[in-house]
């Protein structure tokens, strides 16, 4: 007999980053962790929250959408947040250092920084962290409960698995 249940929907781990965040980077070892525990039973988003003290940041969080695009958001994100020193440092052309170290569309993406076209989704995402009243990075969002990693991220990743353990047996 066929088993006819669909599986259950991920838990979705929403993740306010700013990718010219060290702690976003350094959060980076929990979003793994939890990928390794969890697999396709959770499903990381990466949302925008670009902090007003970092200069690249707003470009860094179009240049991700332009990866996503690209299908490499994740992998892009991850590449610059292990470069936060040399963006603030050195600025935009590190954003095209990465992309080309990925092997994403060079011409693409840098068309993409100039023309805008991804401004709407960066801002639709600062404008909900806002409403969700999201004030530093890393922030999570899971189950509908804000956690807070501006401060200090001890304890979250606990703190995530615990929600996501009570989702997933619900």
């Amino acid at each position: 007999m066929t088993d006819t249940t669909a599986p259950s929907s991920p838990v979705v781990l929403e993740a306010w980053f700013d990718l010219q965040c060290p702690d976003c980077f350094q959060a980076l070892d929990d979003v793994h962790a939890l990928r390794e525990k969890y697999g396709d039973r959770i499903d990381v988003q990466l949302r925008h929250f670009p902090l007003a003290k970092n200069k690249h940041a707003y470009a860094a969080a179009q240049a991700a959408e332009e990866a996503a695009d690209q299908g490499r958001g994740w992998a892009y994100a991850e590449a610059l947040l292990a470069r936060t020193a040399d963006l603030a440092d050195r600025g935009e052309p590190v954003l095209m250092e990465v992309a080309a170290g990925l092997g994403l569309d060079a011409e693409e993406f840098d068309t993409a920084l100039i023309d805008g076209r991804h401004l709407l989704t960066v801002d639709a995402d600062q404008a909900e962290g806002q409403a969700l009243k999201v004030t530093g990075t890393p922030t999570y969002v899971i189950g509908g409960e804000r956690l807070d990693g501006g401060q200090s991220q001890e304890g979250l990743r606990a703190r995530i698995e615990e929600i996501a353990d009570r989702l997933l047996a619900g």
